[in-house]
């Protein structure tokens, strides 16, 4: 495991600059349960280390970021009826809330595909910088999962109501959106990275840190432009500011706008179960702190486990890549209030 995330220190003014980097390119730097681990250690160590100035994550160059948690071995472990499987979500959820309450500067370099889990270890930290390759998504309800790794807590935060389109649809979308939207604060060349990281090292934070990175990374961002989303912003956020899924569907086929008629044929092969549940757990979790969220996920990720869906999910999407999956219950009529609500009891 040792290789599958790095860590190094470089000395710059006013300290010295933590930087990790995940190294499974072969995978999309999928999350591991040992790099887990490690980067939670190494945040801890960095935490408390007073020449460590602030810390970067980033990934080795190639096609992600991270894609995620290593599905494929949470797969293989359900399978077996692996009762690890609960402590790899708790210890994932620790490091998300370790991450959104990092006493540092924790900055994230989002190049190519940044989904899932690979959210989770950037979008909590506070700074956010996206390259034109980044490729942003939410994509659990199409494995009969949902948005977790603090989803329930930044989705309903986005404006116009556009995270519950993101977390109900498990749409991909690139930089300049998720620039538009304050996913990323700020949008950057792919080739800029390298003098951006330098220029951080090189830069004394001083006693308003978090201010002074803002500063250094604002002199690389590209302009703001305007987006597929933001054209047809009035509409999302009328489809998608329903009380319930089956009313969210009935706005999207009244919709005219690509988005929403792309977003109601996604909806129709999502896990009926994971919809509503996503629904309601973004409802919750706008008024929900973000440690009271990660409790709410929590539970979720534990009733999950031991429903159908999640396992009938990702048989169907990664291991048999049929696309054909046979969601329990298969219809949102059948989903009822009390199937819902049973996701959301202390587990």
């Amino acid at each position: 495991m040792s290789t599958d995330i790095l860590f190094e220190e470089k000395q710059g003014r006013g300290g010295s600059l933590g930087i990790a980097t995940l190294n499974r390119p072969a995978v999309l730097n999928a999350l591991s349960l040992p790099m887990i681990h490690a980067l939670h250690e190494q945040l801890k160590t960095w935490a408390a280390d007073a020449n460590i100035k602030g810390v970067v994550i980033r990934a080795v160059e190639g096609r992600a970021f991270c894609a995620g948690g290593d599905i494929r071995q949470t797969y293989d472990k359900m399978c077996a009826d692996d009762p690890g499987m609960t402590r790899f979500f708790q210890d994932e959820y620790q490091l998300n809330s370790f991450i959104f309450h990092f006493p540092k500067p924790y900055i994230a370099l989002l190049d190519g595909i940044t989904m899932g889990g690979g959210v989770g270890i950037s979008i909590h930290g506070s700074h956010r910088v996206g390259t034109e390759n980044l490729l942003f998504a939410m994509p659990e309800t199409g494995i009969g999962f949902f948005p977790d790794v603090g989803g329930t807590y930044f989705l309903p935060r986005l404006p116009w109501y556009v995270g519950y389109y993101l977390g109900l649809t498990g749409a991909r979308i690139g930089s300049s959106d998720c620039y538009t939207i304050g996913l990323t604060q700020h949008h950057v060349r792919q080739e800029s990275l390298a003098p951006l990281l330098e220029k951080l090292i090189d830069t004394d934070f001083g006693t308003n840190a978090n201010d002074t990175v803002t500063s250094v990374l604002t002199q690389f961002d590209l302009p703001k432009s305007s987006t597929s989303l933001l054209e047809q912003e009035q509409e999302i956020s009328h489809c998608f500011n329903q009380a319930t899924v089956e009313e969210v569907i009935a706005a999207l086929e009244s919709a005219a706008g690509t988005v929403c008629q792309r977003a109601l044929t996604d909806l129709k092969k999502k896990s009926p179960t994971s919809l509503k549940v996503t629904l309601r757990a973004l409802q919750q979790g706008a008024a929900l702190d973000f440690d009271q969220c990660m409790q709410q996920e929590f539970y979720l990720a534990g009733h999950f486990l031991k429903g159908a869906d999640f396992r009938e999910g990702i048989r169907a999407v990664i291991i048999d890549k049929d696309q054909q999956p046979e969601w329990q219950p298969a219809s949102l009529d059948q989903v009822t209030d009390q199937i819902v609500s049973q996701y959301f009891a202390c587990y």
